[in-house]
């Protein structure tokens, strides 16, 4: 693959391939890493570290290179099944911890339940440049509750009010 960067001799096999398809798709679509990003919700300087592996990309980042790309839904679901193999086999950062979060920015592990999660319970934070639309909305535990219970207590001051003014009026 020319005009790339040499990827690590260390990358484990499924990282590599992984990496090696997806320049490959880039290179594809012929557009240039700033064309690339003004398509997609990514910058240029996260697909230059998607594409010399010293990032794994977000699932959408994948979804939005092969819909440019052109891949169809079989083609694609292949794509997506070998992010898979290559996120859960992707080098973790050593010095990255749960609370450092200057470092979990860049490839650290997400805690269960976020977007970036693999099996195993581990995985890499999404991207920040995951667009707002893209997100899923995050609730607080209860937050539903105390909305539902805002909704009864207004319905039964509405019902009380309404019964209050009916006497009222004979």
């Amino acid at each position: 693959m020319s005009g790339w960067q040499a990827l690590p001799d260390d990358l484990p096999p499924e990282v590599r391939h992984f990496v090696e398809q997806l320049r490959r798709l880039k290179d594809r679509t012929g557009l240039s890493l700033v064309a690339l990003g003004a398509r997609t919700a990514y910058s240029k300087s996260s697909w230059h570290r998607y594409l010399n592996a010293t990032q794994p990309p977000p699932r959408q980042a994948v979804a939005a290179l092969c819909r440019i790309a052109g891949l169809d839904g079989t083609d694609a679901e292949r794509f997506t099944v070998r992010w898979e193999l290559a996120v859960q086999a992707w080098p973790r950062p050593a010095s990255a911890t749960e609370g450092d979060r200057g470092s979990a920015t860049e490839g650290g592990k997400a805690s269960g339940g976020e977007r970036g999660e693999v099996s195993g319970g581990e995985g890499y934070e999404d991207d920040p440049t995951l667009p707002w639309w893209d997100e899923p909305p995050r609730r607080k535990p209860g937050g539903i509750n105390r909305l539902l219970l805002a909704a009864v207590l207004l319905l039964v001051l509405l019902l009380a009010v309404g019964i209050a003014g009916a006497v009222a009026s004979g």
